[in-house]
């Protein structure tokens, strides 16, 4: 394979190999707790971080950890105790990390919009030295908290008040997992953009859930959906000249619609998927 031979390639595809590790990892236990669509909150969050790094001029990777983390916290307080206008507070939460960020970037030194495209819609082929290591370094924490913590985090995700009684720290696991969620979007801002997060965070899932029993299968085949579609996508868009997001959540949509159509084959002929509730994950 030629792209190998080029550095920006070789970068391009280890960045989409830690995307596809762990936005699907996290986004198991945000399905499981229906919450799908929070991806999707903390990428219009992180864009105001973005910009702050534009003004500031530091990484606009730090930046953009460090306020969607405030977002994402935020987003779990609003969750726990807001009652009715719960959804308008995280509505208002959105728009309005998403107008902060277009704001902020036009007070940037020789800042525009078009600064903002390539973390909007992704640009995994501008991925830069500097920015691999702290991107291996948050994808290290995503991993050691998925992994480490899944049993605390399925019995927090499955039943909240049966975590709470047997002891678990409910409120710190769910800070926990939003903070991790938070984390996730900013590895993969650069590979599939802030608007398509979320979209691996929950596509790969559904697909796993199709032809899967228990939690821990569908994690597993998450994420080897995951690390396909990302490396597929990315290569895809090397030869064809296509924007590498749009690729790798197209690829996790096919191959949904794939898994779904044999999930449906196996149904008719008597074969029963249990689920991902079915099992504790193991």
């Amino acid at each position: 394979m030629d792209l190998l031979n080029y550095a920006f390639m070789q970068r391009a595809l280890l960045a989409a190999l830690l995307v596809g590790v762990t936005a699907p990892a996290v986004g198991t236990f945000l399905v499981q707790r229906r919450q799908a669509i929070m991806g999707d909150g903390i990428g219009h969050v992180a864009l105001t971080g973005v910009a702050l790094g534009f003004l500031l001029q530091v990484s606009p990777v730090w930046t953009a950890v460090a306020v969607s983390v405030a977002g994402a916290i935020g987003m779990e307080l609003i969750r726990s105790y807001g009652k009715a206008r719960g959804d308008i507070a995280l509505a208002m939460l959105f728009y309005g990390g998403m107008s902060g960020g277009v704001m902020i970037i036009y007070l940037a030194p020789n800042g525009s919009n078009a600064n903002l495209t390539t973390y909007l819609f992704g640009s995994i082929s501008t991925v830069s030295p500097q920015d691999i290591p702290p991107m291996i370094a948050l994808a290290a924490f995503v991993l050691l908290v998925v992994l480490g913590l899944r049993r605390h985090l399925f019995a927090v995700c499955q039943d909240e008040e049966f975590a709470h009684v047997g002891g678990l720290p409910v409120r710190a696991l769910n800070l926990l997992l939003a903070v991790t969620a938070a984390v996730t979007v900013t590895v993969a801002m650069r590979a599939v953009g802030l608007l398509l997060v979320s979209a691996l965070m929950v596509i790969p899932v559904a697909a796993a859930q199709q032809v899967t029993r228990g939690f821990a299968w569908t994690l597993a085949v998450a994420v080897a959906i995951g690390v396909t579609v990302a490396l597929s996508g990315t290569v895809f868009s090397y030869y064809v000249d296509v924007p590498p997001g749009s690729s790798i959540v197209l690829a996790s949509m096919g191959v949904f619609l794939i898994f779904a159509a044999a999930a449906g084959r196996l149904r008719a002929a008597g074969w029963h998927n249990g689920g991902v509730r079915a099992r504790r994950p193991s």
